[in-house]
Parts: C-alpha cells; structure tokens; sequence
C-alpha cells in the first residue's frame, strides 16, 4: 500500500502540483518522437536563451554546406559588442573562432555572441538572420514560434511554445549528431576565465547529456534538458519557472516521468549513447495522440530550386521514398549523402512554379516534403 501511495504522490507533483510555478512542461522520447506528457505545450512563451537552440541551428547548417568551419574567426562588430549582458565581453574588431562562439552559446548563453553569429552567417544583419530563422521554423515544423533576435533578448514578438521547442531541439538532435556534444560540455575556459553550465542536471541527473537554459523577467526560468538511459534518449522541456530550483525539478520528474514509462527507473550510472541518425522527428504534437513523421532536413544554398522528400539513416529508406515519389509523381529523385550518416532525398533543378507544382503533388498523396532554394 506503501509503494502504491508513493507512486500517486509522483504522478501527482510530476503532473500539475508545481503547475502554480511554470508555465508550460513536456516530455518526449526524442528517437520515436512520443509525447509521454505535456501541459499547456502550445501555449505561446517567451522563449528567452532557448532562442539560441535556432542560432545554433543555422551555425550547423552552414558549418555543413562548408559556410564556415570550426577554425574560421568571427569578426566582432561594435553591435556585438554592446550586447547586454550575459556575455563574454568582446571587444569591437576583435575576432572569435566559430567553435568556440557554438561553445559560448551553449555553456555560457553569451549573447554578443549570439549577435556575432547572426551577423557574420546574414550580411552583417541581425534582423535578416532573425528573418531567416523564423522562415526555417516553419519549414521544420515549428508552427507557433516567431525570432526577432538570435539570443532571446526581450521582445513581445519574440515568442514560441514548448511543442515548438521540442521539435526544434529534436531537429538539432536528428539533422546534427555530430554536433551535439557542445550541449554536454560542463565548463569551458576562454581568455583564462572559466564558465560554468547552467544546466544542473549535467550535474545531478544520470544520463543527462544536454541541452540549454534560459532566463529572462519576462520569460522567468526555463529549460530544455535531455537524457540517455536503457536505450531510450528522452527530452524535457519546462518554460517560465519561478526559479531555478523549481525548473531543476520539475525536468528531473518529467524525465523520471519518461523513464519509467519504459520501466527505466533511477541508477546511479548510465552510459551516454551517441544520437542516432534515423528519421523521423516529431512532426506534430497533439496531448491526447502524439504521432510522428518523416521530417527532412532544410538547406539554404543559393542558386536553383528543389523539393526534398526525406533525410534518411540508410540507403534503403531512401531508396524506398525514391520508389514512392517516382510511383506517386512521376518525379525521378536521387540520393545525396550529407556527410553526417543521413541520405537525402531531391529532385533538384525546378523553376519555382515546377517545384511548388511537384510539392503539391507529392503531399496530395501523403508524401511530407518541401520546397528548398
């Protein structure tokens, strides 16, 4: 009777009894994309740092298409450099190599950073950039968020929700393995300063392997926290705590929440696994019938237009949606590595009415894709 009481009084704490303290919270198996729990998930928030997550995003993505490598220098510009705090306190005209900016952002939150990062991969703009990541929200699923910066700076127009953060840190998760591991880093040391993680569950919590805080008045605290165990990666999501207790907290019960959906309970160490490759991504959430779909991994090289059917973790599943496109469109895609373990699906090429006219054929017969340019 002892074991079964103590059960209800988990469930209850992990699913509402801190409610009066957050404002959203969530939790979902970041392989298979199942919502396990979720409350007020749609509801619009301040995203604060959580913003960066996007920032991060897009510095992968070029990092990719060869855009930048990890031993370029960053020029800092004097908008940069007045950046409000946090931040690293770069000088104007000093320079910072880009691994260590994606290390600033995801450690120490640094919003010159951020700033510099912007500015640098969008022609010295930080609003295009932001542009741009709302336009790349949208093409990755994130259906209620909009970026007026690249830190999360105050904005009442800047805002997102916790499905929409969700999605966006499984994005990072499934289109950039080979870059998760910054999300783990514990303490990073620049210019003989050492700065610590605010995520305290890298600390505290077996597994945890990831991923980002954020804080601002408005946004009050929040967190996206990751972790492995038992072949199972799952992630949480808390926005608007009152503290930093209190989101500590509540994502170590949702995750416990998860964990023992799968009869996965406390241990004192597990191994961290490497982050898969496959695909699918969460898609769509719904509190009552989660469901998950192939998601595709957007480009943003100029010059011609496409659509792109899929990203795939083996040449069989792609082949497989070639197959589909070409009996469901006539269309003859192809195969292209990205380098990182996914195999893309195209049909390059396209005037933007042809590609916009193979898109609409393709989802009238239940084939997910998109334009790219």
């Amino acid at each position: 009777m002892r074991k079964i009481l103590s059960f209800i009084i988990a469930v209850l704490l992990c699913g509402g009894a801190f409610a009066a303290d957050y404002r959203a919270a969530l939790v979902a198996d970041m392989d298979t994309g199942r919502v396990i729990f979720s409350e007020h998930a749609n509801d619009a928030n301040y995203p604060a740092s959580l913003t960066k997550i996007m920032t991060l995003y897009l510095t992968f993505d070029a990092l990719e298409h060869g855009r930048l490598h990890l031993d370029d220098y960053l020029i800092v510009s004097q908008s940069a450099a007045a950046a409000p705090s946090v931040k690293l306190g770069l000088a104007a005209g000093s320079k910072i190599r880009v691994e260590d900016a994606i290390i600033a952002l995801a450690v120490y939150s640094a919003n010159d950073v951020a700033r510099v990062l912007a500015e640098n991969l969008k022609g010295g703009k930080e609003g295009t950039f932001a542009s741009l990541m709302t336009r790349v929200a949208r093409e990755i699923g994130l259906s209620h968020t909009n970026f007026e910066n690249s830190s999360g700076l105050p904005d009442d127009d800047h805002l997102s929700t916790a499905r929409d953060i969700a999605l966006l840190s499984m994005a990072v998760y499934k289109h950039f393995p080979q870059y998760w591991k910054y999300f783990g880093i514990k303490t990073w040391t620049y210019n003989g300063k050492t700065y610590t993680n605010g995520n305290r569950l890298l600390e505290t919590y077996p597994g945890c392997d990831g991923m980002k805080t954020g804080y601002t008045d408005k946004s009050k605290y929040s967190l996206v926290a990751t972790a492995a165990r038992g072949g199972h990666h799952l992630l949480s999501v808390v926005l608007g705590a009152e503290n930093k207790d209190v989101r500590a907290t509540v994502s170590t019960r949702l995750l416990n929440r998860g964990f023992e959906t799968y009869g996965i309970g406390a241990a004192a160490n597990y191994t961290v696994e490497p982050a898969p490759v496959t695909s699918p991504i969460v898609q769509k959430y719904a509190d009552d019938a989660p469901r998950v779909a192939p998601v595709s991994t957007p480009t943003y090289a100029t010059g011609g237009v496409g659509v792109q059917f899929g990203a795939f973790g083996s040449v069989d599943s792609a082949n497989a949606m070639i197959a589909r496109v070409k009996n469901a469109t006539g269309a003859t895609a192809h195969l292209e590595p990205n380098g990182a373990g996914l195999y893309r699906v195209r049909v390059t090429g396209l005037s933007e009415s042809a590609a916009q006219n193979l898109k609409n054929r393709a989802s009238s017969a239940g084939i997910d894709c998109y334009v790219f340019h």
